[in-house]
């Protein structure tokens, strides 16, 4: 009787990681209109314009919030966000704007785009997620 309470306490404690994949993030509802990815113990929310030409700067947002929902405090943090399309590397240094972090380069918004966005926090901890900002949800 013992095991079986247990491997049911298990089953119940493991099955809320699950509910965070990739899928499911992208049939949630972005606070910001961004793409939102796991990031460790966070959601990290790309949010990119959807209407860069590639010709000249345009903004890139990383929200950070815990898997809740709630807001996580940038403070003290920094990072890069890496896009990879088709038309070339593009690498943007982020930094603390508000409550979230941003920064710009000259990116297209390509459906073929994918981006590996670091984040490093003011403990020196940091963690990384990979995004398809421009696929098709």
């Amino acid at each position: 009787m013992k095991l079986h309470t247990l491997l049911i306490a298990t089953a119940l404690v493991a099955a809320p990681a699950f509910a965070h994949d990739d899928a499911t993030l992208d049939a949630m509802k972005a606070p910001n209109g961004g793409q939102l990815r796991m990031a460790g113990a966070y959601h990290f929310e790309l949010v990119l314009a959807k209407d860069a030409k590639g010709g000249k700067p345009a903004p890139v947002k990383v929200f950070l919030s815990d898997h809740g929902g709630n807001k996580v405090a940038v403070a003290g943090a920094s990072g890069s966000a890496v896009l990879l399309a088709p038309a070339g590397k593009v690498t943007v240094p982020l930094a603390v704007v508000g409550d979230h972090l941003e920064g710009s380069g000259a990116y297209a918004a390509d459906p073929a785009t994918k981006a590996l966005v670091s984040v490093k926090f003011a403990d020196g901890k940091g963690e990384q997620a990979r995004f398809e900002p421009f696929k098709a949800k």
